[in-house]
């Protein structure tokens, strides 16, 4: 069977962002299926293809894959109106892809929400199957942000989410609320397939050299977060958090910021004027130069901006890291997410907007190695039994070729 993957922001192990596309369209190779991967140019992403762009677009064969991708530069510094012209670019690009090439089933993922619009017309013109991934409930969560309140926008989005769901053969949310939202948009629950996102252990427990950022010695406890330093993350309240430990004295308490974003560069200019010696940095890296970052690493955060549509609605790739490496997770918001680190004993879950508490959880890491090591062992234990990718990937890849809607 022949699938047209539809992901805009795809990226290969070589980037410094999420893989899950990646890994389904393996998966879905090593069931015997053929994969083309049509996708734009991320800033922090790598699709694997070098050679120089003809009439906007370059094509070849990645890891088995055939992708084709579109000279369509994206940031996540860009600016509201810079990042919609470009995203239906590329909507308008793989609109011809849909309606001209063979294949057998059309997979489109978000985001963006516009990634469905060519498979939704290949489903009206050509009649192919559609198979919609959700991983984020849009306009649900910019409205809930702020970050889009114009009435026009958010109810073209609204539609465009409605016709986006009914016009799918099944759907796939990456975490109970989204699964949950599409439903009660009036899909059947038997359209729908809840499969998150999942460990990549074998990249995570490969035995890469430990190693630290400058400035963190052996002996100090160190915290990471990795991805976007964007307005969902909410990554001020990690620097809450490094102001009061700094107070109360504890230099031995390291946490570094590793990626990317629109606000970075406010971020780094706070620390600076705060004079926040136990912050760090860092540069987005590459999945294998992350696994020897993890190693070296004793705690993972696990933050985003205090937000409810954010408890059940979202899947991010950090926190399955962070398992798959063997390493306890602090995390900062209520959810499903915060409800299996208690339940499992592999983390700390702080309420919202309570740098106190943060700081707290921070020095309780660093005051009980021994618990913290402990919690590493049931975070790994927690990623093999329940979040393994090749498990979730073999039941996406069933459901994307083989479910029907009852």
């Amino acid at each position: 069977m022949h699938i047209l993957y539809l992901h805009q922001h795809f990226s290969t192990p070589r980037g410094a962002t999420g893989i899950r596309s990646y890994e389904m369209a393996r998966r879905l190779l090593h069931h015997g299926h053929r994969v083309t991967m049509v996708c734009g140019s991320y800033g922090v992403g790598a699709t694997g293809l070098e050679g120089p762009f003809r009439k906007g677009a370059r094509r070849g064969v990645i890891d088995g894959i055939e992708v084709i991708e579109f000279d369509l530069s994206y940031s996540n510094r860009d600016g509201f109106l810079k990042r919609s012209a470009t995203f239906l670019k590329y909507a308008w690009g793989s609109l011809r892809i849909a309606l001209t090439q063979p294949y057998d089933i059309a997979f489109a993922t978000t985001t963006p929400l516009t990634a469905g619009l060519p498979a939704i017309a290949a489903r009206l013109l050509r009649r192919k199957p559609f198979v919609f991934e959700v991983r984020d409930l849009w306009p649900e969560l910019p409205r809930a942000m702020g970050v889009i309140t114009n009435p026009l926008v958010l109810g073209a989005m609204s539609a465009l989410e409605w016709t986006s769901y009914h016009s799918a053969d099944r759907c796939i949310g990456l975490a109970p609320g989204i699964t949950q939202g599409i439903a009660r948009r009036g899909i059947a629950e038997s359209a729908i397939a809840t499969i998150p996102n999942g460990c990549d252990i074998d990249i995570f427990r490969s035995g890469a050299e430990p190693w630290r950022p400058e400035g963190v010695g052996s002996d100090d406890l160190l915290a990471i977060f990795t991805g976007t330093h964007g307005v969902a993350n909410g990554l001020n309240a990690v620097l809450d958090a490094a102001r009061i430990l700094q107070d109360r004295g504890r230099d031995d308490i390291k946490v570094a910021l590793v990626g990317d974003g629109k606000l970075k560069a406010g971020l780094q200019e706070r620390a600076d004027r705060e004079g926040l010696r136990n912050l760090i940095f860092h540069p987005p890296v590459d999945k294998a130069k992350l696994a020897g970052l993890m190693a070296g690493a004793d705690l993972g955060l696990q933050i985003l901006a205090n937000v409810p549509a954010f408890y059940y609605g979202t899947s991010p790739n950090k926190f399955f890291d962070y398992i798959a490496a063997g390493r306890p997770v602090l995390n900062n918001y209520p959810g499903w997410l915060a409800d299996i680190l208690v339940e499992e004993g592999c983390g700390f879950a702080v309420p919202p907007d309570d740098p106190a508490a943060f700081a707290d959880a921070l020095e309780q890491a660093a005051d009980g190695r021994a618990a913290l090591k402990a919690m590493g062992k049931r975070a790994a234990a927690l990623a093999e039994r329940r979040f393994d990718r090749s498990r979730l990937a073999d039941q996406w890849v069933e459901w994307v070729t083989e479910g029907r809607r009852s």
